[in-house]
């Protein structure tokens, strides 16, 4: 695994880091690497409504066209998974 020192952290910042760290019940290093990996993880990521609603604009579909999805999509209310 690859590792990463940080110079120069602002005293807030680190103290920040470890009251975080202290409300979370983990070590201030286990915290800044949940922080790093959820926020590099989530820039990459599409939503799919966004997604879709993309690939519609660039469908150009009539509100005709359109309405025959809406007919056919299921309407049930979803049911949390079973485990």
């Amino acid at each position: 695994m690859a590792m990463l020192t940080v110079r120069n952290l602002p005293d807030e910042v680190h103290r920040a880091l470890r009251i975080r760290a202290a409300r979370h019940g983990h070590s201030m290093e286990a915290e800044a690497r949940e922080i790093l990996e959820t926020t590099v993880s989530l820039e990459g990521k599409v939503k799919l409504g966004s997604l879709l609603a993309d690939i519609g604009k660039q469908a150009r579909l009539s509100d005709s066209e359109f309405a025959v999805f809406e007919q056919a999509r299921d309407k049930t209310p979803a049911r949390p998974v079973s485990p």
